[in-house]
């Protein structure tokens, strides 16, 4: 391996990346941190840059390949012939041997020293460098430590599903004690899910933490099977059938509290693909003025739900925080005075003082079926999980129009886009006009961890996506990781909303078909609609989220 010196800060300026003035703050920066950080790392702090730049611009002035490590299927025992502290101070990755070079993966390929003596351990043959993501690299030690530190108890899953007179119904087996761990070790990390994925190799446990995946154990295929054999006996699947999806549930008492699971089975090309929804019973007594809502927001939406009849729409892609936006509202109005129905598919929650229906379409009890039987029910207020047809849209105007206040779902990605959905699926305008009170569209986003967040400059060109909504000199905080967010830097999510209330003048542009853009205009100048990233904007300014969450879910 031959040391390469460059100027990576000329050759980014030379490349349009970052200016000269940039270049000198950093440097100055660098300098005032007594050289403890990196040029590049400076550079990326302040908002200049991003990994993926610095390492594109890297691999072709180095002349070094650029590669996907998650590409490579890990050969452990190359991994382990080398110090793990070696490795990581070079962050340095070995994929494989051929009978010229060792090749490695760095993500740092300008750490000249730590790679020198990476070298002056690899004594067998030459090194052939690959350059890769931090991040990943980051990811792919983060698998390794957790592999090693898995590997007792999936071998005593081995031995044990290896042994003549196995069962995996057994309750003190070491498959369900594996499970169990799993399971506390999901709720204790506050995840929402559990994802079990084979792959040709592996099988990978992800969870879903504050509505990102995150990998927590990696087992081999053998651990697998008795696994998955064992979550089906417990959601009373047929363990037998793996060409077809199931759903299923169970209960277990974890850490002093009982949680429901619902369970999702789904054939792929290396086997089942589970999938665990945690339900929490506490979560569903939720208030709404838990759920994060700005001031203005929340003063709105409770002025909405407390109408007398009408109909409320929440949109959103799946996983936005739909179902608990509706159950706190349920939770808000509902009362021994009202008689508040429910038709859901399926009933995650119980909810006291409340009649819930479960959809059943085996037997032709569908969300329109149901609704036809609520309104002999002599309901007050009518909750329909989902507006999936004409059918059942067409029932839950008729609902509101009758006296009733209807609560539903739509997928839709804004609030204005919702009726324009409405008029797609086949109902007429004027019945809109007639029925609709307000329109909600939220998504969920990842809170800063209040106590390691600190002040940070988000990159030049998201600044410059939003910069419409920013004031002079705008101040974003971020998490910086510490040992209470699991070095993540988030703590929970919060929602962002936009919520679009009907008026008069709105109800006869939707009697005209007027399109969604007429809508939201009219609605911004009667002062009754924001789109929802000024509540991301006002959040990202108060400290509560990074500016990088609002740009993920919604459009500047």
């Amino acid at each position: 391996m031959i040391k390469k010196t460059v100027r990576l800060g000329d050759y980014l300026i030379e490349k349009g990346i970052i200016t000269y003035d940039q270049l000198m703050k950093a440097l100055s920066l660098q300098k005032a941190s007594d050289y403890s950080k990196k040029l590049g790392e400076i550079l990326i702090q302040e908002g200049y840059t991003t990994h993926k730049e610095i390492a594109r611009e890297l691999s072709t002035l180095l002349k070094i390949e650029f590669i996907d490590i998650f590409g490579y299927e890990l050969d452990f025992k190359l991994i382990d012939r080398y110090p793990p502290h070696i490795l990581q101070n070079a962050e340095a990755i070995p994929l494989k041997e051929d009978e010229e070079y060792i090749h490695v993966a760095t993500s740092d390929p300008l750490n000249n020293d730590a790679l020198e003596i990476l070298e002056n351990v690899i004594v067998s043959k030459p090194i052939k460098l690959y350059l890769s993501l931090d991040e990943d690299v980051r990811h792919i030690f983060q698998r390794i430590h957790i592999i090693q530190s898995t590997k007792s108890i999936a071998q005593e899953v081995i031995k044990e599903t290896s042994q003549d007179n196995y069962q995996s119904d057994n309750e003190e087996s070491a498959v369900l004690r594996l499970i169990t761990t799993i399971l506390k070790d999901a709720v204790i990390r506050g995840a929402s899910d559990v994802h079990i994925e084979p792959d040709g190799h592996e099988v990978s446990v992800r969870c879903r933490i504050d509505g990102i995946l995150q990998e927590i154990f990696v087992f081999d295929l053998a651990v697998y099977n008795a696994i998955s054999s064992r979550i089906k006996i417990l959601g009373n699947l047929d363990i037998s059938e793996r060409r077809k999806a199931q759903d299923g549930r169970f209960s277990m008492d974890l850490n002093n509290s009982k949680y429901d699971f619902r369970l999702s089975t789904t054939p792929t090309f290396f086997g089942e693909s589970i999938v665990m929804r945690i339900l929490d019973q506490q979560k569903i007594l939720l208030k709404l003025n838990d759920l994060g809502l700005a001031d203005e927001n929340l003063s709105l939406f409770e002025n909405i739900i407390n109408s007398p009849y009408g109909i409320v729409l929440i949109t959103g892609p799946t996983g936005s925080g739909k179902t608990t936006t509706l159950y706190a509202a349920l939770n808000e109005i509902k009362s021994i005075k009202n008689k508040v129905l429910t038709v859901e598919d399926p009933i995650e929650y119980q909810l006291p003082l409340v009649q819930q229906v479960q959809v059943n379409e085996k037997v032709g009890f569908t969300f329109f079926s149901a609704l036809k039987s609520f309104l002999r029910q002599d309901p007050d207020v009518i909750m329909v999980g989902e507006i999936r047809d004409i059918e059942t849209l067409n029932s839950a105007v008729q609902a509101s129009l009758t006296g009733h206040m209807v609560f539903s779902t739509l997928h839709t990605n804004d609030a204005p886009s919702a009726i324009s959905r409405m008029v797609q699926m086949g109902l007429e305008p004027y019945l809109i006009a007639d029925s609709l009170l307000a329109i909600v569209a939220q998504r969920l986003v990842r809170k800063n961890c209040q106590y390691c967040k600190e002040e940070y400059k988000p990159h030049k060109k998201l600044i410059s996506h939003v910069e419409e909504y920013l004031p002079e000199n705008p101040i974003f905080h971020k998490g910086k990781g510490c040992q209470r967010c699991g070095m993540s830097g988030y703590d929970g999510r919060i929602m962002l909303v936009e919520i679009l209330k009907v008026n008069d003048k709105i109800s006869q542009l939707i009697s005209n078909n007027a399109n969604k853009f007429e809508i939201a205009k009219l609605a911004k100048e009667e002062g009754l609609f924001n789109p929802i990233i000024t509540d991301g904007i006002k959040k990202a300014l108060n400290g509560t989220i990074p500016l990088e969450e609002v740009a993920r879910v919604t459009r500047g």
